[in-house]
Formats: structure tokens, C-alpha cells, sequence
């Protein structure tokens, strides 16, 4: 028997929810097999992750590859889909360069549906855009006049000794004088 990904995690919760909750005390060999039931769950999750991962990095290498490696390119994709795998941009690419080959083109037109459903999806999902709060100074708008602009704050206060400028922290250089000419003899 198979379960999606969505209806093991169903079932691991009621598990849970069941050994929590439950009013009528379970025997011990019951509670031994709801705990090893969860245990398996949780490995059969676990596997399907690390395949999934593998699956993709090896649809990634085919990709990569192609178009030497166009049939079994499409062979994985068409197996990721079923898998309910998302189509990235590369796919995309990847099929609109292929589409001169029959399945390719069958496929694209696929991915696009999946690709525009996934998109859809997360644009439903996304929080919305948070508009900016426009505030009226004091209050609401009286006969239809618009509203007088907030008086600006009061400017910093000056300090109590003024700011020197570079002039005077930093005066100008003296040109060096010219040596004296005490030792000099006229001629």
C-alpha cells in the first residue's frame, strides 16, 4: 500500500494524537505497536526525502547534459511531475531549445500548466503588500480642505562656543624666512 507524503504525515499526527489523547488506556503491546508504526512513518519520510533529493540532483545531471542525454532527460521529468515535482526556469529552457522533438513539445506544454499552477500558488500564499498608513495631523479632513503640514521640530540647539573652522584649527604654512646675511662680504 502507498501513501502520498501529505497522507503519511496525516497518519504519524493521528498516531500521535491517539497516544495522547486516548480515554481508554492502551495496553502496553498496543502502545509498542503505535510507537513502531510512528517509527516506521517516520523512516518511510525520511527515505522518500532522500530519494526525492536524489531524484532531482539526478535530473539536474541530465539536464546539464543535454542534448545528449535527451531521452532519459525526459523519461526523469515526466517521472518528477507524477511525483508532483515544481519545474524550475532550467526546464523550462531546457524544453523550449528541445521542442523540435515530438515528446519534448508534449511535455513543455505540461510544464507550463504545472509551472503557471505552482506560480499561481505561491502568489496566492504570499502575504500581501503592506500599503503605507497615511496619517492626518489632527485628525480627520474638515469640509474637504486639506489637512495643514505638521510644524517642523525646533531646530537643534546652537552650542555654547562656536565651532572652530579649518582655518583656525589648521592654520596657513609661513613661507621660511631667508637665512641671515651677517657673514656676507661686499665685493
Amino acid at each position: 500500500m502507498a501513501f502520498s507524503a501529505a497522507e503519511l504525515h496525516l497518519l504519524r499526527r493521528l498516531l500521535a494524537h491517539a497516544l495522547q489523547s486516548s480515554s481508554a488506556p492502551l495496553a502496553a503491546g498496543e502502545v509498542q505497536d503505535c510507537l513502531r508504526l510512528a517509527q516506521s512513518v517516520d523512516d518511510a519520510v525520511q527515505e522518500a526525502g532522500r530519494l526525492r533529493a536524489f531524484l532531482l540532483a539526478d535530473l539536474a545531471r541530465y539536464r546539464s547534459a543535454l542534448p545528449g542525454s535527451l531521452s532519459g532527460y525526459l523519461e526523469l521529468l515526466q517521472d518528477a511531475l507524477a511525483a508532483g515535482y515544481e519545474p524550475e526556469p532550467d526546464d523550462l529552457a531546457a524544453l523550449r531549445a528541445l521542442r523540435a522533438n515530438p515528446v519534448a513539445a508534449a511535455l513543455l506544454d505540461r510544464v507550463r500548466v504545472v509551472a503557471e499552477r505552482s506560480v499561481r500558488r505561491r502568489l496566492s500564499t504570499a502575504p500581501a503588500p503592506r500599503t503605507r498608513l497615511l496619517a492626518l495631523a489632527g485628525g480627520k479632513e474638515k469640509d474637504g480642505q486639506p489637512p495643514r503640514p505638521a510644524p517642523h521640530p525646533e531646530e537643534p540647539p546652537r552650542p555654547e562656543r562656536p565651532i572652530p573652522t579649518p582655518g583656525e584649527v589648521f592654520p596657513p604654512r609661513r613661507k621660511p624666512a631667508p637665512p641671515p646675511a651677517a657673514g656676507r662680504a661686499a665685493g
